[in-house]
């Protein structure tokens, strides 16, 4: 019965810390679309981008139309400067600007040129596509993100016409190509619509705009990328949950047993020494070297047994690999191996020369459930 009221314990315990990591993050990317993956939330000052750009632009307003395409062309410089919030919700301030080439007339025969400036910045909220209806990944090398705006221009006062005023509505669609980690390339088309005194020449028309294409770069500044959090493997829980409940209903089964029964066959107490242990484990959250309170039972069942029978242990680290570096989880399961060893050190009294300490990163992968390697083995020394 003892031994039954044990294996009890442990699997709950068990249990009870794959609870407590309900939700694990994982770096880069993920296996659901966007839109029904969890992120765990950064940092105020990661994940924002700078990207500087140019290109043309072009005014559609009263009388421009009557002139040559090529002739209204304009090079049109911007400078943005956001943050993304999530992979795909994020943003930004835009400054725009440069030249406008109106035209009013015709006089004479001949349309007159306004040869004149302007300066702009819009608010835009951003909404990236490929990271919302597809899988997250870090390392995508297309990007489709449209966005709208509001925002304000300013034309300066030139050729006899007064300077302008006017609040705008902008809209466009931005598509980024990665470069690296840190620089993506990018192409954008946009237009913005303001009142039709913007030019200051009458024609009929409410509404006036710019369209403009450009192509330039933007630099991410910070944590580039976003952690998924990944639900628990639901099936793994209720499995360890009906081996408790068998466990509970074998445990009742014993206590209905009465103390004394004279027509039960005599049980012999054993008078052996234990010489060896079921390997004992301790689990571990994901990136982290700190012992549960949870595991603690498999700690104590390991001193006892090396009080018991004074026999050496091994205590051997490892790390899952779906998650981190081969070098960076060599380190990690160093860590969990010697914080286990210090544990029944420092809490239970074990000398040192009874337990030996390895580490075997992610290379070498105990359990076929990769959230299980997150662990520490203890068994005893052959």
């Amino acid at each position: 019965m003892k031994t039954k009221v044990l294996l009890f314990a442990l699997l709950s315990g068990f249990v009870f810390s794959v609870a407590a990591q309900e939700y694990q993050p994982q770096v880069g990317f993920s296996t659901e679309t966007g839109a029904k993956t969890n992120f765990k939330k950064n940092r105020t000052r990661d994940n924002w981008f700078i990207s500087i750009a140019g290109g043309a632009s072009t005014l559609f307003a009263d009388q421009v139309t009557k002139a040559d395409f090529k002739d209204r062309l304009n090079f049109a410089p911007q400078f943005s400067f956001g943050k993304w919030l999530s992979p795909y919700a994020g943003f930004r301030t835009q400054v725009i600007g440069g030249n406008i080439h109106g035209y009013r007339g015709p006089r004479k025969g001949e349309l007159q040129l306004l040869h004149n400036k302007y300066v702009g910045f819009h608010m835009d909220m951003l909404w990236d596509v490929s990271n919302y209806w597809a899988p997250y990944d870090d390392e995508r090398v297309f990007h489709l993100i449209p966005w709208v705006g509001i925002g304000y221009a300013h034309r300066f006062k030139n050729q006899g016409l007064k300077s302008s005023d006017v609040p705008t509505m902008n809209a466009g669609i931005l598509t980024a190509f990665r470069l690296s980690k840190r620089v993506d390339f990018n192409i954008e088309i946009q237009g913005l619509v303001t009142p039709d005194y913007f030019n200051r020449v009458e024609g009929g028309t409410e509404l006036e705009g710019i369209v403009q294409l450009s192509g330039g770069f933007t630099f991410r500044l910070g944590k580039t990328d976003f952690e998924v959090i990944q639900p628990m493997d639901y099936q793994l829980i209720n499995n360890l949950n009906n081996q408790i409940n068998n466990l509970r209903s074998e445990n009742q089964e014993l206590s209905k047993r009465p103390a004394s029964c004279p027509e039960c066959p005599e049980i012999v107490e054993s008078t052996e020494v234990v010489t060896n242990i079921v390997d004992n484990i301790v689990l571990f959250r994901i990136n982290s070297a700190e012992i549960e309170g949870n595991q603690q039972v498999s700690i104590y069942n390991t001193a006892q047994f090396i009080k018991n029978t004074n026999s050496p242990i091994v205590v051997v680290g490892y790390a899952d690999k779906d998650t981190g570096t081969a070098e960076y989880n060599m380190q990690l399961s160093e860590r969990r191996a010697k914080a286990v060893a210090k544990e029944l050190m420092d809490k239970y009294n074990i000398p040192s020369n009874m337990i030996s300490v390895q580490w075997k990163g992610s290379d070498v992968q105990p359990y076929e459930q990769n959230n299980w390697n997150r662990v520490v083995i203890m068994q005893a020394e052959d």
